[in-house]
């Protein structure tokens, strides 16, 4: 199978204007909310926002200054104060962390040194690739500024112009893919930047299947709701059961019923159901009784994939639409619209195969289990993907917060079965269908 065109490198200025961008988007996460809030109540889904910011300075500082340019650490206490690895998370609330504007200090060291380095050369491989893991990084976090702020009813942040934001109504109806004899997973070597869980692409046998063209909506999740999902034990798996009965969940996270009505709770305000958006900040489980509810199942990895990037002739896209890099006309990526669009909008991004929207606006859960590709091998930084093998599931496509600059259709994202803080969606298949993980 041949792969279309791919990613080309990113120049030294280009990585000038991301590290700016990036540092730039977390102080603007952050910025308008008090002392105390940085330092909310401790919860085991959140971390506190004033360590955390430390943490992503200290990620570029540990790896681009010290690992790739073998320079001495800034600060004598940073990594007792912000390896995540080392640092157990129920105790970060008591460390000695520096105040707001001396953390601001250690993050704008940090940036300043790292873009001299980038202007002065040589911009070598081994910098390059550093550079651009520690702004992804700090990309992964913005979007956990983002729920945090959610979770704990913080208002929205600013962050600068809004796109136009299209309505597009529902998109009803599935989609039929029929992958080739054989069909490769995973990234093709000649990608310039991949995450160490994406390597290498591999065949797998995958039979045909049949995919929802657009994740499932507010108002179909809300039909589950009212049917009783929550309180219907044949409609949960075992460990989903569980998680419910722990959890007293009887309705989604961020939902309250007012008036006859259903409202969501968006950051710190409570708005009426937006019926043809995607369902947002569902867990693995509440997708998967779902699923049962409706007679449908949960896509595999590799279906997602399929259905994401397959072309004519059994091609593979980049990006559902093609090679070019996301924009705001194919996705609703970077946050700007603080918010998802219906799932009918934004037919620009249209994948080969029909499906909408398999970037941005909502993550989408899949049934495959979190786990390593033929061959793994950790890059540099080993806690990123093999500490957490089989024990999280895959999501993909991205949501409305992440960066473009870090997504490609061989993207995985992996969390806990029981989150639902995060920016969780979901797309269906047919029941009944084979299909390869």
């Amino acid at each position: 199978m041949r792969s279309s065109a791919t990613g080309r490198p990113v120049s030294g200025n280009e990585l000038q204007e991301w590290v700016r961008d990036s540092r730039s988007r977390t102080i603007r996460l952050v910025d308008d909310l008090s002392d105390s809030q940085l330092m909310a109540k401790p919860l085991e889904i959140i971390n506190p926002l004033l360590w955390e910011i430390g943490h992503v300075a200290w990620f570029h500082e540990r790896w681009v200054l010290r690992h790739a340019l073998g320079r001495e650490p800034i600060r004598d206490d940073a990594d007792a104060l912000y390896d995540s690895m080392a640092i157990p998370h129920d105790t970060r609330w008591d460390l000695p962390l520096p105040s707001r504007e001396e953390t601001y200090r250690y993050m704008e060291a940090v940036r300043e040194e790292i873009l001299e380095a980038l202007e002065q050369g040589p911009l070598t491989e081994r910098l390059s690739y550093f550079v651009r893991y520690a702004v992804h990084h700090e990309d992964m976090h913005g979007e956990a500024f983002l729920y945090t702020r959610q979770t704990l009813g913080y208002s929205r942040p600013e962050l600068g112009p809004t796109p136009a934001v299209h309505d597009g109504g529902a998109l009803a109806g599935d989609v039929e893919v029929t992958p080739p004899e054989e069909f490769r997973l995973g990234a093709e070597r000649d990608e310039p930047f991949v995450f160490d869980n994406e390597k290498w692409a591999h065949p797998v046998s995958l039979d045909a299947f049949r995919i929802a063209r657009s994740p499932v909506t507010q108002a179909a999740f809300a039909e589950f709701v009212e049917d009783g999902g929550y309180r219907r034990r044949e409609l949960w798996s075992d460990e989903g059961w569980e998680w419910r009965s722990e959890e007293g969940a009887e309705r989604p996270v961020y939902w309250d019923r007012r008036d006859d009505e259903w409202l969501r709770r968006d950051f710190d305000r409570w708005i009426s159901l937006e019926p043809d958006r995607p369902m947002i900040h569902v867990s693995w489980h509440e997708a998967d009784a779902f699923c049962r509810w409706a007679g449908r199942r949960l896509p595999t990895g590799a279906e997602w994939e399929a259905a994401a990037r397959l072309g004519a002739a059994g091609t593979k896209r980049r990006f559902p639409w093609g090679p070019d890099r996301p924009d705001s006309s194919r996705a609703n990526l970077d946050g700007h619209r603080l918010g998802c669009v219906d799932v009918g909008a934004l037919p620009e991004g249209d994948s080969p195969s029909g499906c909408r929207q398999m970037m941005g606006n909502v993550w989408e859960w899949t049934s495959t289990t979190f786990g390593p590709y033929p061959g793994f091998t950790p890059d540099p930084y080993e806690a990123y993907s093999e500490p957490w093998f089989g024990s999280r599931k895959v999501l993909r496509g991205g949501a409305w917060p992440t960066r473009g600059r870090m997504l490609r259709g061989t993207y995985r994202n992996y969390y806990t079965p029981d989150r639902r803080d995060v920016w969780c969606g979901f797309r269906t298949c047919p029941r009944f269908e084979n299909g390869s993980g």
